[in-house]
């Protein structure tokens, strides 16, 4: 009788211990193992499905061209696209767009129509013309309270300073500025030793607003950066990424508040590069996703990559004088690489401007993104559809 208790009592803990080797064999087979950094990103893909090429032209009096930035209105499913044009075609201005998507005969989305519909001149406090050279315009994003901010780099040979205003969706007056740091004004129209390098400066704008509720509108962040290094952080050394630097401010109604800033490492510039840089930002979610548009151009042409950025565990760097030389201190906003075009079988152009678009007859989320042409001749603008998947 012992004997055939101990062979039940064995029995049952072989099933138990079969049945522990089992889930734990189906636990390490369901339950993937993760990189923490992949932890970090969102799944996000990025498909290039059709290009318009929107020809030279002419509208109201002005010249199309140079369109640096974009933000789509969803609410009235129209496309604004900013000039930089600082003063030489017109004054500086911004273009509103109607867009028409349908199928091919594969079913996929493309470009039907691209019209453009209006354009706004920008102006100052009292409604009249900057003088030329002073605003040259580069990032744009509607806000919540349906007005526009927009980034001008200024000009640092003209003493003219960077701008991030906040200007009327429908007469383009400025209503108000955010104030910038002193450490991104420069010291001196020649050989500066701090401030935006010229050309360099805040050529991207992003906006993530939360609902408000029963027609409120909640204060909301905004995002730039600048296109490269400032003054005080430029590194010559080639081998060694140059620094940006990435600001969010918290706007609310009656002001605006600098939060934070971190470090934006750019890419290694491609080789026989002349220009290298951070062109576009666009928020993604509430949880410090963004998408980025870094471009290059020098002896082989233009090469454009998107990544997505992750700006949790960044170090605040708004009380570090420079970044030159050792920053491995410094925790950097990461990204990671979405979609390199040199990939596509399209010749990019010089790609500048970026915004969510519309949704896609399929229900997923197109991207947009628009290139400046700088008023060459008979060069075109091209404005590029992607389908975006979060």
């Amino acid at each position: 009788m012992a004997d055939g208790l101990r062979w039940r009592l064995g029995r049952v803990g072989l099933r138990r211990v079969l049945a522990v080797m089992l889930v734990l064999g189906l636990t390490s087979c369901a339950v993937p193992q993760l990189k923490a950094e992949d932890r970090l990103f969102l799944p996000v893909t990025a498909e290039l499905l059709d290009v318009y090429n929107l020809p030279p032209q002419e509208f109201q009096d002005t010249t199309v061209g140079g369109l640096s930035a974009l933000a789509y209105d969803r609410q009235r499913d129209q496309l604004y696209a900013l000039s930089d044009d600082r003063g030489q075609f017109g004054q500086s201005r911004f273009y509103t767009l109607s867009l028409e998507v349908d199928l091919d005969s594969q079913r996929q989305p493309r470009f039907s129509q691209v019209t453009i519909t209006n354009v706004t001149p920008l102006s100052d406090t009292q409604g009249n013309p900057y003088p030329r050279g002073y605003l040259d315009p580069e990032g744009m994003a509607l806000s919540p309270r349906d007005t526009l901010y927009i980034a001008s780099e200024g000009d640092v040979r003209q003493n003219a300073p960077p701008l991030i205003g906040e200007f009327d969706r429908t007469t383009g007056q400025i209503l108000t500025s955010l104030r910038i740091p002193d450490r991104f004004l420069p010291d001196a129209v020649e050989s500066p030793t701090q401030g935006v390098q010229n050309n360099l400066s805040f050529e991207s704008l992003a906006i993530n607003a939360a609902p408000g509720t029963a027609g409120q509108i909640e204060p909301f962040r905004l995002f730039t950066a600048t296109e490269s290094a400032l003054v005080q952080d430029y590194e010559d050394d080639p081998s060694q990424p140059l620094n940006s630097r990435f600001l969010h401010y918290l706007v609310g109604e009656d002001q605006a508040t600098l939060l934070a800033e971190y470090r934006y490492p750019l890419s290694l510039e491609p080789s026989g590069a002349v220009v290298n840089g951070l062109t576009a930002l666009e928020v993604i979610d509430q949880g410090g996703h963004f998408l980025a548009l870094e471009r290059a151009f020098g002896l082989r042409g233009f090469a454009v990559k998107l990544y997505q950025l992750a700006t949790g565990g960044a170090t605040d760097t708004s009380s570090i004088s420079s970044l030159r030389g050792d920053v491995s201190g410094l925790s950097p906003i990461r990204k990671r690489l979405v979609l390199d075009f040199a990939d596509t079988p399209l010749e990019v152009d010089n790609l500048e401007g970026m915004t969510l678009g519309p949704r896609l007859p399929d229900g997923s989320q197109s991207l947009l993104i628009v290139s400046d042409n700088n008023f060459e001749g008979d060069r075109a603008t091209q404005l590029l559809l992607l389908r975006l998947i979060i």
